[in-house]
């Protein structure tokens, strides 16, 4: 979009802010009850889906093409080019079957996995209540088109640019277009010629969340068209990279130095010892790529993709594949308590003034304020209504101030019989601290909140608050008959009626859950706007341990560095408002901690995106549920545990066969590299070392299915390269070390000739290399962890391919020949002693870096 057609774009925008609505109406050939679904499919089908970038499903030939631009990939072709202007077919149809399988096997893959990762977001996508002929529908955002008729409410994500048609107490928060972090007040009047806001009064943009009241809206753009579409493309960036991708960069960077740092020995070597330039190229060529994980990436997908169908299977679905690896690797668990420890089945069970006497006046006024209160409503504002129905058709709503996490309170101005009142309920000792008198239960008169009757309603708030009560603080204020408006700022002078008393029991599963999580090695602590006496009340029946406690107002004056030394002795942290939530979260982070947040409302997106993996559930709002990475279908911590157990399953598939390239493949290739120094000829031709790549790839795909031992799940894992590293210098040596002992045997022992030489040592290298996935895939001895049936097939068939190919007609084709008895004998009983030699290593490497086995998978 040019600069003219923006500044068009603009234009026409702002006729829709201005314009009468039946002109709007006229413009857009639409009714106030909306299109007919004909229509909106017409519409849909011309204007395309409303989605700020449209996922485009690659074409076949395009999506293969594409995989040809891989550097790698690039090298294989040179390669191939090369054999094939010097003759060596049998070079340029294993290069080629390399590549095709690569190529192939990655591309059939990530389409399954995208298809399977589409299938369960879509399960979890942003729906919006729409007008069709008429009759309000729950329909994907993706769907709507300009003329729809959408309903919001508190909680909603803002599906598309809307012209306001009706609006009651519409707070919407617009930092995403204006940066401004307060909601602003929206109302569907017509905008004045004059304005010339970036966000007119009686417009709605995509993208921006509804945080109080109601409205009914006109879709004026969708898509691209949008105000946040327009600037999309200068907005869009990278996000940052999570720890997942992090340890496959730094794992590539590890593989690219090795391969580098070998290939120019080999070079080095055969140009000193004038060998061949060309032969001395194709092996070096040969050899990285022996080095190479070319099924790395299918490796990675398919296992995220079946670790995600697994997971959803657990009632846990996935929106980003990564934060599989994340949740797997998360140590410490953040949440609220309620409806996560508690069953979120709230009930008003007492209402009591400021000395604790029972008080009908509390219900009241509690009452009325929650009836008429057009913010999303919270399970306490319901379990109010729930008690006792009252007629309030003597009341009305003159205005109201929405709830916000800041003042924690919301207050209504209604009224009855040609008297106005502002009454308040939120958190009760904000409500007192706004208050200056009180009545007790049963009593017309109004007396002084001083100190003492200050001291005995906290007294009163503790006590109920020990016994497990959540309570809430109400208080009232009589204004002036003529006030038409209530804000912040006349939440004062009030009158303190008394505490409305609510019961959330805790959850039977909790328990259990708690248990099962602590096991795994992940710590919960509890963040939350309620007070700490309810909080730990909750967390004794519960028997979670409590180490410390940390309230709002105290963390607001300690600094960074106070609050990062406190963090490790506090469990709880009470009475914190929504950026708190947030420092907690970045603070843990730093301490070096993979955190996971568990939230479902409004004010919980801050933190939900400052956590490495941020967990909703499907009942959750839009806001919410937009931020996370995970979607829990239950609100229930034992559907988490099967997430991290899985998770933990999922990375560990894909580290085996990380530590298979870094171990006995590196030793293998470097045995090669080596062997040039001291052999006559080189160690295997550039065709054979292709074909052993060829076939140790094929034997590998079936790790994604394979079993994972219960210890590799036991504790948090991540990627450590330094563990990695080790484990490389251990192991691979092992296998140098016996790649070696052949070439001696081979050569002054059997007197072998190059032939003999090379189609001994490929049955040898293949058998090492293969067969070792039973010893490094699992913890344990190799016979108490039994593989995956098809790993077993996989490898063991592999294995007997290579022992049978130089009896094949094949043989001469590759430069084999048939291998004696006793040379092949010999060779088994060389492998057996290798895999006996690399279980003691891989034992005694693992009881010396037991913590750091934990730390990485």
């Amino acid at each position: 979009m040019d600069a003219a057609d923006r500044k068009e774009g603009r234009d026409v925008d702002s006729h829709m802010w201005r314009r009468p609505l039946d002109q709007v109406y006229a413009d857009l050939r639409t009714r106030p009850d909306g299109l007919n679904t004909a229509e909106a499919a017409t519409r849909l089908a011309a204007q395309g889906p409303n989605l700020l970038e449209e996922p485009a499903r690659q074409r076949l030939v395009v999506g293969l093409l594409k995989r040809f631009t891989n550097p790698l990939v690039l090298i294989l072709l040179f390669a191939a080019s090369i054999a094939a202007l010097t003759h060596e077919q049998a070079s340029v149809f294993i290069i080629g079957a390399i590549v095709i399988l690569s190529v192939l096997i990655d591309y059939v893959q990530e389409q399954r996995a995208e298809t399977a990762a589409e299938a369960l977001r879509q399960r979890v996508a942003l729906s919006v209540a729409v007008l069709r002929e008429g009759r309000p529908q729950d329909l994907p955002a993706a769907a709507l088109v300009p003329g729809d008729v959408v309903l919001l409410s508190a909680g909603n994500l803002i599906p598309a640019d809307c012209r306001l048609l009706r609006s009651e107490d519409l707070f919407v928060n617009e930092a995403l277009l204006t940066g401004e972090p307060y909601p602003v007040e929206k109302d569907a009047s017509d905008a004045p010629a004059a304005e010339d806001t970036s966000t007119p009064a009686n417009g709605v943009f995509m993208g921006c969340s509804v945080v109080s009241g109601t409205a009914r809206a006109l879709v004026v753009a969708t898509g691209r068209a949008t105000r946040i579409g327009d600037i999309a493309g200068a907005l869009r960036k990278e996000p940052p990279a999570t720890a997942f991708t992090l340890g496959i960069r730094s794992f590539g960077m590890l593989i690219v130095r090795l391969t580098v740092l070998l290939v120019l020995f080999v070079l080095l070597v055969n140009l000193l010892l004038d060998r061949p330039l060309l032969e001395s190229f194709l092996f070096a060529m040969a050899l990285a790529v022996g080095l190479t994980p070319e099924l790395l990436p299918m490796v990675i997908s398919v296992t995220l993709a079946r670790g995600a169908v697994r997971m959803s299977r657990e009632q846990v679905i996935v929106k980003r594949l990564s934060a599989i690896h994340d949740l797997g690797s998360m140590d410490i668990l953040c949440s609220d308590k309620t409806g996560t420890l508690t069953e979120a089945r709230i009930k008003l069970v007492r209402e009591v003034d400021l000395d604790g006497g029972e008080s009908k006046d509390v219900f009241q006024w509690a009452y009325v304020n929650a009836a008429f209160e057009t913010g999303l409503k919270s399970p306490l504002d319901e379990a109010i209504i729930a008690a006792a129905p009252i007629d309030i058709t003597t009341w009305r709503k003159i205005d109201e101030v929405p709830f916000d996490f800041e003042r924690r309170r919301v207050s209504i101005l209604a009224e009855r019989d040609g008297r106005r009142f502002l009454i308040v309920k939120g958190a009760p000792e904000d409500v007192l601290a706004h208050a200056s008198s009180y009545r007790l239960a049963e009593s017309e008169a109004v007396r002084p909140l001083d100190d003492g009757a200050r001291a005995r309603a906290l007294a009163t708030l503790d006590r109920l608050g020990d016994e497990g009560f959540r309570l809430l603080g109400v208080a009232w204020r009589e204004v002036e008959p003529q006030r038409d408006h209530a804000g912040a700022t006349d939440e004062r002078e009030l009158t303190f009626a008394g505490f409305a008393a609510f019961l959330d029991p805790p959850k039977d599963s909790a328990r259990a859950a708690l248990t099962a999580l602590a096991d795994l090695g992940v710590s919960v602590k509890i963040i939350t706007g309620d007070n700490e006496r309810v909080t730990r009340h909750v967390c004794s029946v519960l028997g979670i341990a409590i180490e410390g406690i940390l309230n709002g107002p105290e963390l607001a004056n300690l600094s960074d560095e106070a609050l990062f030394a406190r963090l490790p002795a506090t469990t709880l942290f009470c009475r914190v408002t929504p950026p708190q939530k947030a420092r907690i979260i970045r603070a843990l982070r730093r301490r070096g901690h993979v955190v996971g947040y568990l939230g479902d409302g409004i004010n919980d997106a801050p933190s939900l995106q400052a956590a490495d993996v941020g967990l909703s559930v499907d009942g959750a709002v839009d806001v919410a549920k937009d931020a996370a990475a995970l979607i829990l279908l239950k609100h229930d911590l034992k559907v988490l545990v099967e997430g991290v157990r899985e998770g933990r399953r999922t990375f560990a598939n894909i580290m085996k066969y990380v530590m298979m390239g870094t171990s006995s493949n590196f030793g293998n290739m470097f045995s090669m590299a080596g062997a040039v120094v001291i052999l006559p000829f080189l160690p295997m031709s550039p065709v054979q070392i292709l074909l052993n790549n060829l076939l140790y790839d094929t034997s590998e795909i079936a790790i994604p299915f394979d079993r994972v031992d219960e210890t590799m799940i036991a504790r948090p894992r991540h990627w450590d390269m330094d563990f990695v590293r080790d484990f490389m210098l251990v192991l691979g040596p092992v296998s140098s070390l016996f790649d070696f002992f052949t070439f001696g045997l081979l050569l002054w022992v059997f007197q072998a000739g190059e032939a003999l030489f090379h189609a001994s040592w490929f049955v040898e290298s293949m058998m090492t290399q293969v067969l070792v996935i039973f010893v490094i895939r699992t913890r344990a001895r190799p016979w108490r962890s039994r593989p995956h049936p098809l790993l077993a097939a996989c490898s063991l068939g592999i294995v007997a391919l290579a022992v049978s190919l130089p009896y094949t007609p094949l043989a001469a084709w590759f430069g084999f020949v048939p291998l004696p008895l006793d040379v092949l004998l010999t060779l088994a009983a060389v492998t057996a002693l290798y895999l006996l030699l690399a279980e003691q290593a891989k034992h005694w490497f693992l009881s010396r870096h037991r913590k750091a086995w934990r730390n990485a998978s």
